[in-house]
């Protein structure tokens, strides 16, 4: 049995306000569950996964030599640690769950939120979920097939498997999602260890000669500098989730900040030196040849013990996959309550207090491009609208400042922060049309659909009956909600 929350929609506010009293007296509502530790076990858990087993060679590739590659490393984690300084102080002030959805609804008006929505909903969360979920079926069936690679077909039978018993987790349970993300999230830092040491002590016993000429500037071309960036912006994501829960989080004044502090210094520091590690032991022909650089790594260093390696990654992809699943369902949740998407995806179980239609709305889509896609290529598309709405995001930080100089902020970050955040990705996005037209267009050509689709499904009041049945009133009809808005272009 479900009930929907009875939030009412507030633009002017910082808060969701109102609940919803089931008749024994008993509220229904998204209790506050996310203490520190699964705050910072919620942003490594979802940032550590396929990323760090897959961009390495994205990053090589396009970066042209092992030393410029560590340097995308480093420039990454700088640049993600100042997005999440400029989301804990939009998390600290806005103090409702949905992330990049909420803000610009704040900053920017409902347009701009509903085309950022179109693009996850229809484009980037079914990708990006169906890389995670490839990356667990390809590792998870590795040590069955060892020297060989898995059967494509096997790869895809066993990622729904995973991915069938993340949904079904997260229906289920949100303390138990949670108590899974940490004991997960320990299961990330202990692969990365186990590859990290060995690689370290390799390179102090003076096996050195893979970084001879690390910096050879041969192979550099200026146009793909945005694609290793991807990669690497691909690998850190996932310092934004917390954000989207934030109505969960236990005093998110205190929270937020710190979890997102500590969580982007242990990722930074994991990073750069499991890269190392990768490059003491692999040249970068051999890593450039690899399908699975991890398993690659271990069978080199490890012998027989290589084969827990994959299995661990496997849990660690695992970890991203039930992550994920449990921030991007809140936004979905969140997008109901200001009724941009059907009134069905804001209830609740009242039982379980889990919003499952929220959880299972992008399954059919995620199923879809699991079998028509694959993860070098859905990886491009998604780096390109990632860093495009999260430019659009920050941009609402500076513009909040401007037009709410008094809105309460217990955590505010330095001007620069957020002025080189927003340079370096539009920068990023504007170069990309150079190194990859192809990608960057068929992005763009999805966020500008959003625009369309933005009139059809909440402007106009003549909408077709069964959109209306489906949505209810538009939410920009004078006569809808509590208040009133017009609807601009």
């Amino acid at each position: 049995m479900k009930r929907s929350l009875g939030h009412k929609s507030s633009h002017n506010g910082t808060e969701p306000v109102g609940k919803l009293e089931h008749k024994n007296g008993r509220k229904v509502e998204l209790g506050k569950k996310v203490t520190l530790l699964r705050g910072i076990s919620i942003i490594i858990g979802t940032i550590v996964g396929a990323g760090i087993f897959i961009s390495p060679k994205g990053i090589l590739k396009n970066s042209g030599s092992i030393g410029m590659s560590l340097m995308v490393w480093i420039a990454c984690g700088v640049l993600s640690l100042f997005g999440a300084l400029c989301y804990a102080e939009l998390g600290t002030c806005i103090k409702k769950s949905g992330g990049h959805y909420t803000y610009l609804m704040e900053a920017f008006g409902p347009m701009l939120a509903f085309v950022k929505l179109w693009i996850e909903l229809v484009a980037v969360r079914p990708a990006a979920m169906s890389v995670i979920s490839l990356a667990f079926g390809q590792y998870i069936l590795e040590p069955l097939f060892m020297p060989c690679s898995p059967p494509p077909m096997a790869v895809k039978m066993a990622t729904v498997v995973g991915l069938n018993t993340v949904l079904f987790l997260n229906s289920m349970s949100v303390t138990w999602t949670a108590r899974l993300q940490v004991l997960l999230t320990s299961c990330k830092l202990l692969v990365i260890i186990i590859i990290i040491i060995p690689g370290v002590y390799k390179l102090f016993k003076g096996e050195t000669s893979n970084f001879d000429n690390a910096f050879d500037l041969s192979h550099l071309h200026l146009s793909e500098i945005p694609l290793a960036f991807y990669y690497g912006m691909y690998a850190y994501s996932g310092w934004f989730y917390l954000n989207f829960v934030a109505e969960e989080v236990h005093s998110p004044e205190k929270t937020l900040p710190l979890a997102i502090c500590v969580s982007m210094a242990i990722v930074t520091f994991c990073y750069v030196l499991i890269n190392v590690a990768y490059y003491t032991v692999m040249t970068a022909g051999e890593l450039l040849a690899s399908e699975a650089v991890a398993v690659t790594f271990a069978e080199k260093v490890m012998g027989n013990f290589s084969l827990a390696v994959p299995v661990f990654v496997a849990l660690s992809c695992f970890g991203s996959m039930n992550g994920v699943t449990f921030v991007v369902s809140r936004l979905f949740y969140v997008a109901s309550r200001e009724k941009q998407l059907p009134e069905i995806l804001s209830m609740i179980h009242i039982r379980r207090h889990t919003p499952l239609p929220a959880v299972l709305i992008l399954y059919p889509l995620t199923m879809v491009q699991l079998f028509v896609g694959n993860i070098y290529s859905l990886l491009n598309f998604i780096g390109f609208l990632r860093m495009l709405y999260l430019a659009f995001v920050v941009l609402g930080l500076l513009y909040l400042r401007y037009t709410k100089p008094d809105l309460p902020r217990p955590f505010k970050v330095p001007l620069f922060i957020p002025v080189v955040f927003v340079a370096t990705c539009f920068f990023m996005v504007f170069l990309s049309f150079y190194s990859d037209p192809t990608g960057s267009g068929i992005g763009l050509g999805i966020a500008l659909t959003g625009i369309p689709a933005y009139y059809i499904f909440i402007c106009f009041n003549n909408r077709p009956k069964w959109i209306q049945k489906t949505l209810g009133p538009s939410p920009l009809t004078p006569n809808h909600g509590a208040e009133s808005q017009t609807c601009f272009g």
